[in-house]
């Protein structure tokens, strides 16, 4: 697939041999992935067991892990409602990974379109794409299952993801990828780790970590390869609004309506969940694989680190 990122200011153009080689390094890696991808894909409608009751008392996510955990409006909660709030606020992930998959879906097909489909990478990219339609249905049973009533985005994200749609920044989107792939991946590990959790949770999380991880070793080296080349002024750019397109799929994760569900004012208990440290805490860990990664190509600078603080997604 031709690369139409701008060379960075002051580079060498890239040699025949050399681009000529990282080509082939795109192409093997993408067939890595579709032979990953014929081995361990999988069907949720028939793989997940959706009639299976649910025990109203038990957690969707580890106790620690929900936004409220350790704070006063916890304490006022009796432990049925306490593991309610738990499987609403994975209901309100989901929801907000279907918003997140969508406008990654968009992206790659944009991806595809302004290339060569006979190439492997490419091929690749409508793969995830399945993937991620079979995802997106997987979130929207499981939001069905456990009674939450909306899989629809926050009106602020509905209108980030309609302007990314309108600026079809292809980098965006795979940086975006990226980052919520891996906060979500971590979270889910976590899930998948912890027996005392709801079934369904658990193998809606244990469906998703193993094909995520495919996608995360999609947009990796593709991040890196367009990064590379990226002159300095858009890479200014770029380091703040991917911040803030972070910063917003994270504040997507608990809608207010999950407060609401619980009895609780959603303001009042916003204003908590902001400021406890449990909850900051879960955030900081699920965004460090990202974050390592970025930091380590140079997308997260000392220079921009307030921008992630101000999301609570460093220390």
């Amino acid at each position: 697939m031709p690369d139409t990122a701008a060379p960075a200011t002051g580079a060498a153009p890239a040699t025949g041999t050399l681009a000529q080689q990282r080509n082939a390094d795109r192409e093997l890696n993408a067939a890595r992935l579709l032979r990953a991808s014929a081995k361990h894909s999988y069907d949720p409608l028939t793989e997940i067991d959706w009639d299976a009751p649910l025990d109203p008392d038990q957690y969707a996510l580890p106790a620690h892990r929900v936004s409220l955990y350790g704070t006063p409006l916890w304490e006022r909660l009796d432990e049925r409602r306490r593991a309610q709030l738990s499987v609403h606020q994975f209901a309100s992930t989901t929801a907000a990974g279907i918003w997140f998959e969508l406008v990654l879906m968009e992206g790659l097909i944009r991806h595809v379109y302004a290339g060569d489909l006979t190439t492997r990478h490419a091929q690749y990219a409508l793969t995830e794409v399945a993937d991620e339609c079979r995802h997106s249905t997987m979130f929207a049973r499981y939001i069905t299952a456990t009674g939450y009533p909306s899989a629809r985005p926050t009106a602020r994200a509905d209108r980030l993801g309609r302007l990314h749609f309108l600026l079809n920044d292809t980098t965006m989107t795979f940086a975006g990828a990226i980052f919520v792939e891996e906060f979500t991946d971590a979270m889910q590990r976590e899930m998948v780790r912890d027996e005392s959790l709801q079934p369904l949770a658990r193998s809606v999380a244990r469906i998703h970590v193993i094909e995520e991880a495919r996608h995360i070793g999609y947009a990796k080296p593709e991040l890196e390869r367009r990064w590379a080349r990226m002159t300095p002024a858009r890479r200014a750019v770029f380091r703040r609004a991917l911040a803030l397109l972070s910063r917003q799929a994270v504040a997507e994760l608990v809608h207010p309506r999950v407060y609401a569900l619980a009895g609780l004012d959603p303001v009042e208990a916003r204003r908590a969940a902001a400021a406890n440290p449990h909850w900051r805490q879960a955030r900081i860990d699920w965004s460090r694989k990202a974050l390592d990664f970025f930091t380590e190509i140079g997308v997260v600078t000392p220079a921009t680190v307030r921008g992630w603080q101000r999301g609570a997604l460093l220390p």
